[in-house]
């Protein structure tokens, strides 16, 4: 192409501004622009395109401080879950009993993650002696057998009948709970976690922390409960 024919059809800067002065409201179109644009500030009666730019730019601004203070405030809260989720695991790590595997939940689940009840119920053919938590044949947890099943968290407000299996003399305070099967190959047992909050424990909820709990209290009673079975 030669520069001549170039020449012919590039748009010169008066064809330009002509389109612009015959299309005011160009720029409200092609907003995105305006955030590229240099344009000499003078003021008047009407709102200077620079003026339209700073308003742009100091949007984008507060949205983008919004989105850190979020960020920065996520980051704070999964800091102190892992805290205290690593105490929780360490304490477990320490326990070489039922009684005390129970004793660090209920601390942990309780103090540190403001839960109001905590029930460890673990299924056993076998008798075994403990004195902080329920062991039952599986035969004597019917009742809770959907909770079973899933393998996996349940989070909402149970049924009467569950709410009343799981906490006992608690059921009438538990408004709302969430139910952890405990699986090392078969079922384990149940952690439950009541609160007197009815709207602190949601089916809509992540349940990311109560798998990751559910999965290390798992493979920590299933070395226990061995050893006691053997004895």
């Amino acid at each position: 192409m030669t520069e001549e024919l170039i020449n012919e059809t590039a748009i010169t800067a008066d064809q330009v501004a002509d389109y612009l002065a015959e299309h005011p409201d160009f720029f409200s179109h092609y907003v995105g622009l305006l955030e590229k644009l240099y344009v000499p500030h003078e003021r008047g009666t009407a709102i200077s395109l620079v003026e339209r730019q700073t308003s742009l730019l100091r949007n984008r601004n507060e949205q983008l401080h919004s989105r850190l203070s979020e960020l920065i405030d996520a980051a704070n809260f999964n800091d102190g879950q892992f805290e205290k989720t690593k105490r929780m695991v360490l304490n477990l790590l320490e326990a070489e009993t039922l009684d005390e595997i129970s004793v660090a939940v209920e601390e942990s689940l309780c103090q540190d993650f403001h839960g109001d009840e905590t029930v460890l119920l673990l299924f056993s053919e076998n008798e075994i002696t403990t004195n902080n938590l329920r062991v039952l044949s599986r035969g004597e947890c019917s009742i809770v057998q959907p909770l079973v099943d899933t393998n996996l968290p349940s989070c909402g407000q149970l049924s009467e009948a569950m709410n009343r299996f799981l906490f006992q003399e608690a059921a009438v305070r538990v408004q709302s709970s969430a139910v952890v099967p405990l699986v090392k190959g078969e079922t384990l047992g149940l952690l439950a976690i009541g609160s007197y909050d009815p709207n602190y424990f949601q089916s809509s909820q992540g349940t990311l922390f109560l798998s990751y709990v559910g999965e290390v209290l798992s493979r920590i009673i299933a070395q226990v409960m061995n050893r006691a079975e053997s004895r």
